[in-house]
């Protein structure tokens, strides 16, 4: 049975990989109850896919309190004797990370950075620093980590087991699936034996090979590319700066374009930009990339080469992001080339939209049509990201005599003039994507809101994720400014009524009104809640403003109750 069990496999599809590689860590398999008792159980949330993506869907749902299991084909993070995977993650992903209690051991291990440099030939085009962008300068976290994948992955394994709720099984692989009205059935395999179980809600995080989408007949629109890349995962005796370097023709890569990173353990990922037709074999031969290396960085650089792989780049985007109880998320709803970070950050921001909202309907705080949402609106995020990202890779190589034309052009301009710069595409870095077409927005809503620093009433700092922790997935009302003592009292009403917290939000001078408040002496937190003067902001617990306001009325009650699956309640009725 285990070398039957041996023999599939989804997700693990790496190939031509060469290097020490890495240490991963292994846990235990035990046998499902399910194989000793002949039973079916039933779970109100299944999880398919340990990677990044599920993990931090895992870890949220945990974190609110709600019972899930996480069925994983593999028994460890990563994948076994293979790749780091992922590397860059926001601050928006940091952010959430924060708030679910991982944070620290990866700041610990990865590596800070803000400032990119783009080099055209051996002349330096252009660099940036995001701690100067208004996008990114108010949070408590920085705007980027480097960190392997597979540490974030075994942080967030430690921290679901410190808060329970979620079963993790390894070396559980889901064979088999089927649904209807009343539940959705797994088939299960694993080293023990096979056996099934029950859902109300499966959510697919298998990554890009998901066996759900034709399970479920899911369409999808896709764009394969002849762009082929390297990746080399080195260390070095003589290293290069700690920053963001970026080749668009390097001298010593023929010409094409190189990524330069450093990340946790001393370790920098290069990746190099192949011809179309390179063998993936021969350019991952470890005596290749090692020369490649010292053509970029000398051959007293003293290289040790960790891990190579080499990989292809394309976009797919399933055309409907929920299928009955089937909801798709990270890699297996969408794949984009990972130029500005758009990959796995973008399952993290998957992962935190849903776990709310499933959190909230188990809950009986929001109808169960508030999960239509997620289609609405991780879908547009989704769509961006591979419009975004699609058009990074046309600029690295043009597929037409006009496109290469439109480069060159914008190379020379951006070496003298600064207006040129926005047309070298190199990577859009990733930002939270704003939702414009949800319906559980309301006026002034689906923008996502930075994790800013205040004070408490007694003069301490806090944090908004200090403040949505509270709110223990509640929607949370900032209430800024002074208010009329009948606005404070509705206030009140409302929090007693509905699953909201509600925090009146006070300059440094001013008197407060409600026992609940906070003080915004540098106007951090309105500005991050994108409001003005006496306003309100209803705050999602995946730190998106919902609505805003300025009078508390019963507009404000409308946008609780769009906000809680009200509108799509009603659509469905």
């Amino acid at each position: 049975m285990a070398e039957r069990y041996a023999e599939v496999g989804f997700t693990n599809g790496y190939q031509f990989t060469q290097g020490s590689g890495y240490e991963l860590p292994e846990y235990p398999f035990r046998p499902p109850p399910e194989i000793a008792s002949g039973e079916t159980s039933h779970h109100p949330i299944v999880i398919v896919g340990g990677g990044i993506t599920g993990l931090t869907l895992a870890c949220a749902l945990a974190h609110y309190g709600i019972q899930a299991v996480l069925l994983d084909e593999d028994n460890t993070v990563g994948v076994k004797g293979a790749s780091s995977r992922g590397i860059c993650y926001t601050q928006k992903s940091l952010e959430i990370f924060e708030r679910l209690g991982v944070y620290a051991p990866i700041a610990a291990k990865g590596i800070q950075w803000s400032v990119g440099r783009t080099f055209a030939g051996s002349d330096e085009v252009y660099s940036f620093d995001l701690r100067q962008q208004s996008a990114y300068n108010l949070s408590t976290q920085p705007p980027f980590i480097n960190i392997q994948q597979f540490y974030i992955e075994a942080y967030l394994v430690d921290r679901i087991y410190e808060l329970g709720n979620v079963q993790i099984r390894w070396k559980n692989r889901v064979t088999g699936f089927r649904q209807d009205k009343e539940c959705a059935t797994l088939t299960v395999e694993t080293p023990a034996g096979s056996y099934a179980l029950r859902a109300d809600y499966v959510i697919d995080a298998t990554g890009s090979h998901s066996p759900f989408r034709e399970w479920v007949g899911a369409s999808v629109t896709a764009k394969k590319g002849d762009d082929r890349w390297c990746i080399a995962d080195v260390r070095f005796t003589k290293t290069p700066p700690v920053e963001r370097h970026t080749w668009i023709e390097a001298p010593f890569n023929e010409n094409r374009a190189v990524w330069q990173h450093l990340m946790g353990d001393n370790v920098w990922r290069i990746d190099y930009q192949m011809a179309p037709d390179s063998d993936p074999a021969e350019v991952s031969r470890e005596e290749v990339v090692r020369e490649r290396l010292v053509r970029q960085f000398g051959a007293d650089a003293g290289i040790e080469i960790v891990w190579v792989g080499p990989y292809a780049y394309r976009s797919e985007c399933v055309d409907a992001m929920r299928h009955g109880r089937v909801f798709f998320m990270g890699d297996s709803a969408k794949v984009v080339s990972p130029f500005g970070a758009r990959g796995g950050n973008t399952g993290i921001a998957d992962a935190d939209n849903l776990a709310w909202k499933l959190a909230a309907v188990m809950k009986g705080r929001a109808a169960p049509a508030l999960l239509e949402s997620y289609h609405e609106e991780r879908h547009e995020a989704a769509r961006q990201n591979v419009l975004v990202t699609n058009r990074t890779a046309r600029f690295l190589r043009p597929a037409t005599p006009v496109e290469k034309m439109f480069r060159t052009a914008a190379l020379g301009l951006a070496r003298q003039h600064l207006f040129a710069r926005q047309f070298v595409n190199t990577g859009r870095m990733a930002v939270a994507n704003p939702y414009t077409r949800s319906s559980a927005c309301h006026f002034g809503g689906g923008q996502s809101v930075q994790n800013v620093s205040f004070q408490w009433a007694d003069g301490s700092t806090g944090k908004v994720n200090d403040l949505l922790r509270w709110a223990d997935g509640r929607l949370l009302v900032l209430v800024f400014g002074s208010h009329s003592a009948a606005s404070l009292t509705r206030l009140a009403d409302l929090a007693a009524s509905a699953p909201v917290r509600c925090v009146q939000v006070l300059g440094t001078d001013d008197d407060p009104g409600a026992v609940e408040h906070v003080r915004d002496p540098k106007g951090h937190l309105q500005g991050a809640c994108h409001v003005f003067g006496h306003a309100w902001a209803l705050v999602r617990p995946d730190s998106y403003v919902a609505a805003t306001g300025e009078s508390v009325d019963a507009s404000l009650v409308h946008a609780v109750g769009q906000a809680l699956g009200a509108a799509l309640e009603e659509e469905a009725a």
